[in-house]
């Protein structure tokens, strides 16, 4: 007499698997409760706050849960009431998301919190640098360096920090770093463009000769240790400028 086993063993390799849901059963899971206008608000003001670059209205509804034509009302109403009561605060879409801004108005309080002092006058070596960069960009340290004639680590930080000049890809012969001036330079000195420049050619030496110049400290044993100090500083930046 022999009887099945109500349980039959489990074949060797057999895995033990979930029913497949079909189209027309959704995946369950533990969802909250959706949000009401107010929280949702409030949510968004929590998410908008931490972002580090404008939030799309996609990724705040994926974050939230909320449809995307929901969140982009709730943020159009947001920037509507902020608008209102003159907040400090200014909910604005730029480029291809939605982000938090400092009110203009209000702008000149953060600066002066922020930069606590730090915008003091330039000094001659800093102005003579940016010069440099302005009628000659874009151009590596080592070739201001060559104009100059002296080192100008410190001094770069320094207009970099203060948004002058920024990186602006590197040398093809070298791989060294270029600089250039930024918008921030146009609009300090009221430009419209570069072409405003006034000229300076009566007071500066001719180009092949800055080249010729730049091309012997160049292939100098010291400018040679000059540049691998400089790389050493730009992994570990200390902050400290070496040049008043």
């Amino acid at each position: 007499m022999s009887s099945a086993p109500f349980d039959e063993p489990d074949e060797p390799g057999a895995v033990d698997r979930e029913p497949e849901l079909s189209d027309a059963e959704p995946e369950l899971s533990d969802t909250e409760p959706e949000l009401s206008d107010t929280e949702l608000a409030a949510v968004l003001e929590s998410l908008l706050l931490i972002v580090d670059s404008p939030a799309g209205a996609e990724q705040l509804a994926s974050a939230t849960g909320a449809s995307v034509n929901r969140i982009t009302e709730a943020l159009n109403r947001m920037s509507a009431e902020l608008t209102a009561r003159e907040s400090g605060m200014d909910l604005r879409y730029a480029g291809d998301g939605w982000r938090l801004y400092t009110r203009t108005a209000y702008a000149p309080y953060v600066e002066r919190l922020l930069l606590d002092g730090a915008r003091s006058k330039l000094t001659r070596a800093a102005l003579e640098t940016l010069a440099v960069v302005a009628y000659r960009q874009p151009l590596t340290r080592a070739r201001i360096s060559a104009v100059r004639g002296v080192n100008v680590d410190g001094v770069v930080r320094t207009l970099l920090a203060r948004g002058l000049i920024a990186e602006a890809g590197v040398d093809p012969d070298t791989n060294a770093t270029q600089y250039s001036t930024t918008e921030l330079f146009l609009e300090r000195l009221g430009l419209a463009s570069l072409a405003d420049l006034p000229a300076l050619a009566p007071l500066l030496p001719d180009v092949d000769l800055i080249d010729d110049i730049s091309d012997s400290l160049e292939s100098d044993p010291r400018f040679a240790r000059m540049n691998k100090a400089t790389a050493s500083t730009e992994e570990l930046d200390t902050g400290l400028d070496t040049e008043d």
